[in-house]
């Protein structure tokens, strides 16, 4: 029996990309993982226990004897329109989820150590140019950043609980289970790849493996405590991503970058998401010792896609 078999990690989003990889991940260490889930348990390989958060309830046998808490729920952000419906949801869907938990972790007479709570890099604004952004920087004022802001600011009670919190700002995950990956890729299978708008624009990407590996570090690494972000150290521009996958995958890149304003057309406001980018930093993460095993993006395209 492993030290760490006796650690349960409550994980609320456990079957979404990231959730299920980093469930398997802890499986793999020796933690006892769990899911917090709105639907039933059918075909969950972890035990599932049940939550409402418009009810705010939370089965009570999920809150024993914790270790650690993981939240990555909140509602898909690329998935819809943004309706001011589903603006609304993405929004609530994240902060009430984390208020909620804060509130149930407060009557806790035995807290877990630690939070662990995605954020993303949204925070710093749609589009930060060409600079460097890092954990200090100022956030942007457009609505995912907002968004950003208010998720982070919902779990600031965790602080006072006596637990350790960490927030890791999630980059462009690349995998090849969802994400971007395949949404780059379709096209280009298709012979109709091309960058998107100028394709100038920075994408601070991290190879799935390594999100999950820099969260575990969260939990396990007692320095780490606050924001880092959850990027790769080498950040790329669309165009570069678009292009180095097209060489991993010997297709032909020969058509026009796609206009701004056929974005703008086809996705409304939510065209930022692509036609905006963050030069992002991940040096804190890496100053407080996690090394990354995915640095360079070529090596993680082949490793996704040649396997």
């Amino acid at each position: 029996m492993t030290e760490t078999t006796q650690k349960k990690v409550l994980i609320t989003g456990g079957s979404g990309l990231i959730g299920s990889h980093l469930s398997q991940m802890l499986a793999g260490l020796g933690y006892q993982v769990a899911w917090l889930s709105r639907g039933g348990p059918a075909g969950n390989p972890y035990q599932t226990f049940q939550w409402d958060v418009d009810k705010r309830e939370i089965d009570e046998a999920a809150l024993e004897d914790l270790f650690a808490v993981v939240h990555l729920a909140g509602t898909g952000v690329a998935d819809k329109r943004w309706t001011a419906e589903r603006k609304r949801e993405i929004l609530e869907s994240r902060t009430a989820s984390t208020s909620l938990l804060v509130e149930k972790l407060s009557g806790l007479a035995k807290k877990p150590q630690v939070f662990v709570g995605a954020s993303a890099i949204g925070y710093y604004g749609a589009d930060t140019g060409d600079e460097w952004v890092d954990e200090a920087s100022a956030p942007g004022s457009d609505f995912l950043a907002t968004v950003v802001r208010e998720w982070e600011a919902a779990s600031s009670g965790i602080d006072s609980l006596g637990i350790r919190r960490v927030l890791v700002r999630v980059g462009v995950v690349l995998s090849d289970k969802g994400g971007a990956l395949p949404e780059i890729l379709a096209p280009l299978k298709k012979g109709f790849g091309a960058p998107l708008g100028t394709g100038r624009q920075w994408m601070s990407w991290i190879h799935i493996q390594d999100i999950c590996r820099l969260m575990v570090e969260a939990i396990q690494n007692g320095e780490f405590k606050g924001v880092y972000n959850g990027v790769a150290p080498h950040p790329a521009t669309n165009s570069e991503i678009t292009k180095a996958a097209a060489k991993v995958l010997n297709k032909p890149l020969w058509m026009p970058p796609v206009p701004a304003f056929a974005l703008k057309l086809a996705l409304g406001e939510m065209s930022q998401i692509v036609l905006g980018g963050n030069k992002v930093s991940s040096a804190r993460a890496s100053s407080q010792g996690f090394q990354f095993e995915f640095t360079q993006l070529d090596g993680t395209l082949r490793d996704l896609l040649l396997r």
